[in-house]
């Protein structure tokens, strides 16, 4: 295909975008730099300025601590229902806002793990797959080691991640937790939400979801799945900002039931009691730990409300069509220096992001960061792109994949 038919072709794609409007609303879309890294951090939202200098001047400026009554204490079970609505396939009373993807992490599978080993003593084991996500294994690893539990650790082709069959040997009658990502952080692997809950249910398992590579990019039907647990953070697909809060999800049947470890304030059932003692309060409040932070929930309020407008299926339907073009393009215009995809080709079987492999990809990523084409490396040898649907065009794809392939030609 000749430049000016790749131009023609991207320029089609754009005008046949029915989001291509979206891409409006965000800070720096406008500009020539080309962001392959939203699955690491999204770009801003224009609207969010306005919002959070509102929020200065009038909610926390005006109102002052009477904002806490007004709506600061309920935000964190508010933008929490309308995150799982929007996204998670969730209904209301089971998702909050707030802390670290880690401490959500960490609370979950240690009172999931504690709730299973007062249930039946032989539940000692946490299954984890070696692709994981980092902090999900160092988690893993921390709590079986404090509670005098195992890890079963399931070995996975880092090019693809878990599915039925070695989720299915891993578990048995001594599993007490499954901790999975939806969508693998290195290839983009999607995996089958309901036929691994299921697995994991079947085998007296609670299964817990890592999210974090998937919200807001793919469809998730937590419900639907049968999920026991989920967590997620928020400044990828979702937008919330560098730092923002994540969010955690306990299915209603469980929320009684779980004891999380990190007893607060904010997690009693009368917080300005101020009481002798710890009883935890009624639903999702007991997996709150302390003071909400609120000021970092504003972004998110917005982003949620977009995702929302958008519709996330539309959002996936995008998505698929931003990877498919990016694959194809790097067949034609990578392939011949040997680079090869480190992802699945079927979309059907991948999230919002690709990783091309190649030797040289560490020296390629620093060298087109400094030409302001923005994709980032992962060991070994991966160069990954997060295509963002809303925020993301055709054009910028093509320009972007151009120049990777400048790079490597020129690095190798």
């Amino acid at each position: 295909m000749t430049t000016d038919d790749r131009d023609a072709e991207a320029s089609a794609l754009d005008a046949a975008d029915p989001l291509r409007t979206y891409r409006d609303r965000y800070v720096g879309a406008e500009t020539p730099l080309v962001y392959f890294d939203g699955n690491s951090l999204g770009r801003p939202l224009r609207v969010t300025a306005e919002r959070i200098a509102s929020f200065v001047a009038d909610e926390w400026g005006g109102r002052l601590i009477r904002a806490w009554d007004e709506t600061w204490m309920q935000l964190p079970y508010t933008l929490g229902d309308a995150l799982g609505a929007a996204v998670l396939g969730a209904g209301p009373g089971q998702t909050v806002v707030g802390d670290s993807t880690t401490v959500l992490l960490y609370k979950l599978v240690r009172a999931a793990l504690d709730a299973q080993q007062a249930r039946d003593p032989s539940r000692v084991e946490l299954v984890v797959d070696t692709g994981n996500f980092p902090t999900d294994r160092y988690v893993v690893e921390g709590i079986a080691a404090e509670r005098g539990g195992r890890v079963r650790w399931i070995e996975v082709d880092r090019a693809a991640g878990v599915e039925a069959g070695l989720l299915a040997a891993a578990v048995g009658p001594e599993t007490a937790v499954v901790v999975l990502s939806h969508v693998a952080y290195r290839s983009g692997y999607m995996a089958d939400g309901a036929a691994l809950t299921a697995i994991a249910r079947d085998a007296g398992a609670l299964m817990l979801w890592d999210l974090c590579h998937s919200a807001g990019s793919v469809p998730v039907h937590l419900d639907a799945w049968g999920a026991d647990l989920a967590v997620g953070c928020t400044y990828k697909y979702l937008g919330g900002g560098p730092g923002s809060p994540a969010f955690a999800y306990v299915a209603e049947r469980h929320q009684h039931a779980l004891t999380q470890p990190i007893q607060g304030w904010m997690g009693t059932a009368e917080v300005f009691a101020m009481g002798p003692e710890y009883v935890p309060g009624p639903g999702m409040q007991r997996f709150l730990s302390g003071t909400p932070p609120i000021l970092a929930m504003q972004p998110l309020r917005d982003s949620v409300a977009v995702i929302a407008e958008a519709g996330i299926d539309a959002i996936r339907a995008k998505s698929i069509a931003l990877t498919q073009y990016a694959a194809s393009l790097a067949d034609e215009l990578l392939a011949p220096f040997g680079v090869t995809l480190a992802s699945p080709a079927d979309p059907a079987l991948r999230g919002g992001h690709l990783t091309m492999s190649h030797p040289a990809m560490r020296a390629v990523t620093a060298r087109l960061w400094d030409q302001d084409v923005i994709p980032d490396y992962r060991d070994p040898d991966g160069l990954r792109i997060g295509l963002a649907p809303l925020s993301v065009s055709f054009a910028e794809v093509l320009r972007g994949m151009r120049a990777v392939a400048e790079a490597v030609r020129d690095t190798t």
